[in-house]
């Protein structure tokens, strides 16, 4: 007795209510571009670069590409991807950034050579999103910057290089690198917004992009592996399973099905 057709029948039963159950928890999915933001009151640990805390904090895997700049080198960039996790306490936003580099690069004493650098960029406005080449003369965007140098600052940009440095920063920063990796932790008041500060609260989500700059690369400036437009999850919304796994389940299931269907064409023309 042959049983393929009841085989496929089978599958496609399977297929069926797989999706039957996938597309709710599509729509209930994180988005792919979210950044969870986890909540504590453990500060003095988020403080830290390598603190406690953060082993309970979820990161996402951010891939970094080349700014583009029309400087010499803008395309050449060699950190493909940087991870990034985000905490708050009622007082403070902190996020947490972590990328491999084999080399640490501080430039202290060599003027030409290159530190090392990361940088945080969110909309001055959060009612648009701006260009994420340093946002415009319209919509300009804050920075939160960092090098190996241990510099630290909080600057206001409207475009490629117009960056003003933002007086009475509440910008604070911390630093560690082993075994062939940074982390950097920026952390904000989630008060204190003013004109040109992006405001930050509880209930409302935040866009974000990062920069990373290899200094043994001589990167500097313009020369810098970039990522898309993601955002910090502070606002009420979904907290499904993560959307990507979602398609992915799908996916490999309407493989199985097609490939079992062609398999079994290819065996009736054969047959007759």
């Amino acid at each position: 007795m042959d049983r393929r057709p009841a085989l496929l029948a089978t599958v496609l039963a399977l297929v069926v209510v797989a999706t039957t159950v996938a597309v709710p928890a599509i729509v209930s999915a994180r988005p792919a571009y979210e950044i969870p933001v986890h909540e504590t009151d453990d500060a003095e640990s988020l403080d830290s670069a390598d603190g406690d805390a953060w082993t309970e904090v979820s990161s996402a895997g951010v891939p970094l590409s080349s700014a583009g700049a029309a400087v010499p080198g803008g395309d050449d960039t060699t950190i493909e991807s940087v991870r990034v996790a985000s905490a708050r306490t009622d007082e403070r936003l902190y996020v947490r950034l972590s990328w491999e580099d084999g080399t640490r690069d501080t430039a202290a004493d060599d003027v030409r050579e290159f530190p090392d650098a990361v940088a945080v960029q969110l909309p001055s406005n959060e009612s648009e999103r701006p260009p994420i080449t340093m946002g415009s003369t319209d919509n300009r965007v804050n920075v939160w910057y960092w090098n190996g140098a241990n510099t630290s600052e909080e600057l206001l940009a409207g475009g490629p290089g117009t960056t003003t440095t933002l007086t009475d920063s509440e910008l604070r920063t911390a630093a560690t690198y082993d075994d062939g990796r940074w982390r950097v932790v920026f952390s904000r008041p989630l008060a204190g917004a003013s004109e040109n500060r992006t405001t930050i609260t509880a209930t409302r989500d935040v866009d974000v992009a990062v920069a990373v700059w290899n200094g043994s690369n001589m990167e500097r400036s313009g020369q810098k592996a970039t990522s898309e437009w993601y955002y910090l999850a502070l606002g009420p919304g979904p907290q499904g399973p993560p959307y990507e796994a979602i398609l992915w389940a799908v996916a490999g299931l309407a493989i199985v099905f097609t490939t079992l269907v062609t398999v079994e064409g290819v065996r009736r023309t054969r047959g007759e």
